[in-house]
């Protein structure tokens, strides 16, 4: 049965919205869904996670989180995917936890903390993440995945060993093709199915 392409909302890392942030959206309007890209940093980008991250706390997560809320409100009413590389898979994390029309959750890099009492009716959720990550290590990730599954989530975890932290981001050190080329291959099928 052929699924309706989704909506999707795809936030970008602390790097700001990069090149690889449109090339990933243009992959997904080819496969047929509509994409938003939202620039939580307002055209401000960086080519190192410290300064990124420097832009970030700059910023502050309630504004962060001001900025992602207001950039979705006008779609909410369609039943969103929410998806993020790194931070902002955070973000979409966040946002579709609390959204209970959300079709689906694809993260790429990053994950986020659950609140106890977070429910969701079998969101499915898909996380691709390199092994080992420095930002998103074994233990957490264990404990992460649990408290998804808890939560109510259809969780699908992929990990790449051997690839950088923002390993789909041609642009930066972290770059791992074979790593990048089978995440996008498994994510755009994840995607097909909702």
């Amino acid at each position: 049965m052929a699924h309706a392409p989704s909506t999707v909302v795809l936030f970008h890392s602390v790097c700001g919205l990069r090149p690889a942030v449109h090339a990933a959206a243009d992959k997904l309007r080819a496969a047929g869904h509509e994409v938003i890209v939202p620039d939580l940093f307002e055209g401000r980008t960086a080519t190192t996670v410290e300064d990124g991250t420097a832009i970030k706390d700059e910023i502050g997560k309630d504004e962060l989180l001001r900025r992602a809320v207001t950039a979705v409100a006008p779609y909410s009413d369609r039943g969103l995917v929410y998806a993020g590389f790194s931070f902002g898979g955070a973000v979409a994390q966040n946002l579709a936890l609390a959204d209970e029309k959300a079709r689906g959750l694809l993260l790429l890099h990053g994950t986020s903390d659950i609140a106890d009492d977070a429910f969701v009716d079998d969101l499915p959720v898909q996380l691709h993440v390199a092994d080992p990550d420095p930002f998103e290590p074994h233990d957490w990730l264990n404990a992460w995945y649990l408290r998804m599954c808890r939560a109510g989530a259809d969780v699908e975890v992929y990990r790449y060993p051997g690839a950088g932290h923002l390993f789909t981001d041609d642009g930066l050190p972290d770059h791992d093709e074979e790593a990048a080329e089978s995440t996008w291959k498994v994510a755009l099928g994840f995607l097909g199915s909702l």
